[in-house]
């Protein structure tokens, strides 16, 4: 499986939520799916989101490249860290972690 290419068609297709501080909200309440953690996610954040995560049973992706990389797989013209999947629309990125 492409994942850059799945991100940018579940960015595209589905429901999601940017930033590290929307995510972990997310992850705090349970609603999404999939995490997805840039390779370069400051250390203390990424740790929040984890535990969030875990807590919650929402599955985690590591993304193999930085912020500036998941921020263009997503279609975005700035660093993304994290992002969460809310519903994943027409891809099958949710495969990649199971």
């Amino acid at each position: 499986m492409d994942i850059p290419k799945a991100i940018r068609l579940c960015v595209d297709s589905g429901k999601t939520s940017l930033g590290a501080k929307n995510s972990l909200k997310a992850c705090l309440r349970g609603e999404p799916k999939l995490v997805v953690l840039a390779a370069n996610l400051p250390k203390d954040t990424g740790l929040d989101i984890r535990r969030a995560a875990t807590e919650s049973s929402v599955a985690l992706l590591e993304f193999n490249g930085s912020s500036l990389d998941l921020g263009v797989a997503c279609g975005k013209p700035f660093p993304v860290s994290v992002f969460v999947v809310l519903e994943e629309g027409d891809s099958e990125i949710l495969n990649a972690v199971q």
